[in-house]
């Protein structure tokens, strides 16, 4: 399955996605973690682009997307908001990694309509109870924007209660998939997410670790494929 990389302007900034699948195809947008980028996808586009048209976003900072003076979980949030409308998408399937992840659950709970399906992989909205460190900034070249990091922990380790609070907000059908014991990621509170979305389904890919489509992609998509 062929994927073409593309350029778009939101909002008066460029962004980067990559495309895989028939242009009449229903719509999955896909949104990658802290640090990677929209290649991160392609093996899981190569097999859902069967049945699907998979949009595998660029966010603000990475890829070949703009570099901004601020990031924010809202701002991406935001940025997906003007994807959507900019490529004439009504409903779609939004599955969401980490970084993307949060910013599927904020974007499903300002746009619940607007989100056909939602897929989560491990992580939880950021919650109060874990502090993260500031870690230095490495001396190497990065392939996205350093000041992303900072910006992402001062959210993680001050996180708005409102995005817990809205998870009942969420209407659409919604699966979330954890890494087990392998990954840093607090389970329960996956399974805690599971419970105040209304409509939501935790299955958990033991062994996996945080970057489960990464590491098993087979079980991620036998996971993700019958939802």
């Amino acid at each position: 399955m062929e994927t073409h990389m593309k350029k778009i302007e939101l909002n008066g900034l460029l962004f980067q996605y990559r495309e895989t699948g028939r242009p009449s195809a229903p719509p999955l947008v896909a949104l990658h973690a802290l640090g990677l980028n929209a290649e991160s996808w392609d093996e899981v586009a190569s097999i859902l682009g069967g049945k699907y048209r998979v949009l595998a976003l660029d966010q603000r900072g990475h890829g070949g997307s703009v570099r901004t003076d601020e990031y924010s979980f809202e701002l991406m949030r935001d940025d997906l908001f003007h994807f959507a409308n900019a490529m004439d998408l009504e409903k779609f399937t939004l599955m969401g990694h980490s970084m993307g992840g949060t910013v599927s659950y904020l974007f499903s709970e300002a746009y619940p309509r607007r989100v056909e399906r939602l897929v989560v992989e491990d992580t939880p909205p950021p919650f109060t109870g874990k502090f993260f460190e500031f870690p230095p900034e490495p001396s190497e070249p990065l392939p996205f924007d350093w000041k992303v990091v900072p910006s992402i922990i001062q959210q993680l380790n001050e996180p708005n209660p409102e995005w817990w609070d809205r998870l009942s907000e969420i209407l659409t059908p919604t699966l979330l998939i954890g890494g087990g014991d392998a990954s840093h990621v607090p389970q329960e509170k996956l399974l805690e997410v599971s419970k105040l979305i209304p409509n939501c389904q935790l299955i958990t890919v033991d062994g996996a670790g945080h970057f489960v489509h990464l590491a098993k992609l087979d079980a991620f998509l036998n996971a993700v494929k019958p939802f």
